[in-house]
């Protein structure tokens, strides 16, 4: 029965989830690891997940987690912040790449309050919640990190459209 519940959760939440983690983390693979890691999780604890108020918000805060966990081992062992923008996006636009390395340039706080309440667009409570911080405090982090945005990608080089 437990099984059955984290798999109907699979099927109804795994690509909204992936979604949110990719603007997070700025990489679809990254985001389908740490998801697919929290569904292993979700398995192990599977009578909890039942008895949570959202079983995808569980799964989203646990998958944040992760992500956490690996960019901290990360830069412990190799001394830099994950790639957020990798050199080669065929399937991106001109200003996502711009906008996601932008972000790569916030404080890692504004870049996940960011990411999670513009790209992921959840709600600045949910935001809150997943992050473990008041919500005066995601709203403080939203305002610095969009105007820090305003001031890089002003910065960066604009694309001239030919018709």
């Amino acid at each position: 029965m437990d099984e059955r519940l984290v798999r109907e959760l699979y099927d109804a939440s795994y690509r909204r989830l992936v979604g949110r983690l990719t603007a997070f983390t700025g990489s679809r693979a990254e985001a389908e690891d740490v998801v697919q890691e929290a569904f292993v999780r979700a398995l192990a604890h599977a009578r909890t997940l039942a008895r949570t108020e959202s079983p995808e918000a569980w799964l989203l805060t646990v998958a944040l987690n992760v992500a956490r966990s690996r960019w901290r081992r990360m830069r412990r062992m190799a001394g830099f912040l994950p790639e957020l923008v990798p050199d080669d996006h065929p399937d991106l636009s001109p200003d996502r790449v711009a906008l996601l390395a932008a972000l790569r340039r916030l404080p890692a706080a504004q870049r996940e309050a960011i990411a999670l309440h513009h790209l992921a667009d959840l709600p600045v409570e949910q935001v809150a919640a997943a992050l473990g911080v008041p919500t005066g405090t995601v709203k403080a982090r939203l305002s610095r990190g969009r105007a820090a945005l305003a001031v890089l990608l002003a910065d960066a080089p604009q694309e001239v459209h030919h018709d």
